[in-house]
């Protein structure tokens, strides 16, 4: 199977390496995205932040230059606003989308209306400084790097392509403390179009419980088969 991986807020592909360590030894071809202004040695450009539909063209150009083989997207957290517009966009290259205690927008979404008032507050509070950049919360990886505003208020457009259904599975982190995804989950729950499976482990499943997340990801039937 071939897998793109998109990180979560302040977060770059590091994020999964185990994961992906894992499914390669498996067979899986993986690749890990550092979203625009995530890179390890600091945005290209400060002074102007990327936002939603930045990070939605990279994830997409990334797909387009490859080999036509239909790709399983993954994204945790944030990256499930940026996965969403790639499907709109990229609906046929893909295989399934897969949202890893992540957001799952309608058309007009944003992640700054899809989450808590914990995170709304993390947010406002993190970029007191400049108004552009998050700064990173305690207790992510060393590795984290101060997460660009503009991509958690925009608001995401969906026109709703024609094209095959995709497959859709959400994975669920638990009912950790300020989660903003619980009554997503139970909702999803009922719904026959998706799937849903739970690795209670808190928010960052990769991080806390690699080998579970792998091998689920790597067990799920290919949808374009």
């Amino acid at each position: 199977m071939n897998f793109v991986m998109v990180p979560g807020g302040w977060q770059g592909g590091w994020a999964f390496d185990s994961v992906a360590a894992e499914l390669r030894r498996d067979g899986h071809h993986v690749e890990a995205v550092t979203l625009s202004g995530l890179e390890p040695d600091g945005p290209v450009d400060a002074d102007r932040p990327p936002n939603l539909d930045t990070h939605i063209d990279q994830v997409a150009a990334l797909i387009e230059r490859g080999d036509g083989t239909p790709v399983t997207l993954c994204g945790h957290s944030y990256g499930g606003m940026v996965i969403a517009g790639v499907a709109d966009r990229l609906g046929d290259r893909l295989d399934q989308l897969v949202f890893i205690d992540a957001y799952v927008p309608d058309d007009g979404d944003s992640c700054w209306s899809l989450t808590s008032d914990t995170f709304r507050e993390l947010f406002i509070a993190g970029a007191r400084a400049d108004g552009r950049w998050v700064a990173v919360p305690q207790g992510l990886d060393p590795r984290a790097r101060p997460h660009p505003l503009p991509s958690f208020v925009q608001s995401i457009r969906l026109e709703g392509n024609p094209g095959r259904t995709l497959g859709r599975t959400f994975i669920s982190g638990g009912a950790w403390p300020g989660s903003p995804f619980v009554a997503l989950t139970e909702r999803l729950r009922d719904d026959p179009d998706w799937r849903v499976h739970e690795i209670a482990v808190g928010h960052n499943i990769a991080r806390h419980d690699p080998h579970s997340l792998a091998a689920f990801l790597g067990s799920l039937p290919s949808d374009s088969a």
